[in-house]
């Protein structure tokens, strides 16, 4: 599997810069608050999304260095993410993330949810000080989806009639709006024409379905150290997932792990039954297409993007998604 690190090669430099800022943009007035950014920013994340957002920059500025504007929405990038991640793992009662304590499990609801919310609070502030109304439009937008995909994944628990279309907006609200949003709002920093911005919407966007529905399969097929957090998670907590729905499409399995999720789990082995049965239909292999169906259009938006390192990491991002799989 090619490394996430090896791709943002071209941006090296720039994620360092970020990290060192990232916990100073938080502040010092809140201890509590600030400890809990802290471990936050500290916790090993990957920081795809902002190496995207720095990457879609480089790549749409080639005669000149990034500006103090991509590298701060960068960085609201990151917190907008760090914050909802923060309130999934309270929603989700998850006590690990990235293998390290979520902070509710360290702080406590309370800490946590206000941490949360300080989070998205001072990305706000820091997007309204961008000064630029289109900017601040796409990443408020990504706020409202976050909070909208929770919602609508804690309506729709154990549901086993949900379509894949329901699934994939859920996915869309959930993950990929950010990553498309801010791919646009890079383009528009850099005074990309608007047929470019949306073809960079475009590939936040795919590109992020595609990254979802591998973490949706990875939930199955992956250990522990890999997920950072147990397996099968997501199925236990009733939020039915690509493999899941494609394997509830299959007789003679249908019926049974129907009976399972709808009757949520309550019986002794009805979850190890469960994730056997989606571990033997054609869920994985069809979630699979469903990924690399994604992962090949993101590929195709960026075509009009000036050949460059920046483009190419950006190309290699769509394959990388995938070879997580592998």
């Amino acid at each position: 599997m090619t490394s996430a690190t090896f791709l943002f090669t071209p941006v090296e430099a720039d994620l360092r810069i970020l990290a060192d800022n990232l916990t100073q943009l938080v502040g010092n007035r809140h201890p509590i608050l600030y400890a809990a950014a802290e471990h936050l920013f500290g916790a090993g994340g990957k920081r795809i999304r902002p190496a995207i957002v720095l990457l879609i920059s480089r790549a749409t500025t080639l005669e000149e260095d990034i500006s103090l504007g991509h590298r701060r929405l960068a960085e609201i990038t990151e917190m907008i993410h760090t914050a909802s991640l923060v309130h999934d793992d309270v929603v989700d009662e998850s006590h690990i993330r990235r293998g390290v304590p979520t902070v509710h499990s360290l702080f406590g609801n309370r800490i946590a949810v206000l941490a949360g919310d300080f989070l998205f609070a001072q990305s706000s502030w820091y997007l309204a000080n961008l000064d630029n109304l289109e900017v601040v439009k796409l990443l408020s937008e990504v706020i409202m989806d976050l909070a909208a995909g929770e919602i609508q994944q804690g309506l729709n628990r154990f549901d086993t009639s949900l379509s894949i279309e329901t699934y994939l907006k859920k996915s869309y609200y959930k993950t990929a709006s950010l990553i498309a949003n801010s791919a646009k709002a890079a383009g528009i920093l850099s005074n990309v024409s608007p047929e470019s911005a949306n073809n960079l919407y475009n590939y936040g966007k795919d590109l992020g379905l595609a990254f979802q529905i591998v973490d949706d399969i990875l939930d199955f097929t992956g250990s522990m150290d890999t997920l950072g957090k147990p397996a099968a998670s997501d199925l236990r907590s009733g939020n039915l997932t690509a493999p899941v729905l494609f394997a509830l499409e299959e007789q003679p399995s249908l019926e049974i792990l129907k009976i399972l999720i709808e009757r949520e789990f309550a019986q002794e082995g009805d979850l190890e039954q469960a994730v056997k049965l989606i571990s033997d239909s054609q869920g994985i292999p069809k979630a699979r297409e469903l990924a690399a169906h994604h992962a090949k259009l993101a590929r195709q938006h960026i075509t009009d993007l000036e050949p460059s390192e920046s483009k190419q990491a950006l190309i290699n991002m769509t394959d990388y998604v995938l070879s997580r799989l592998y």
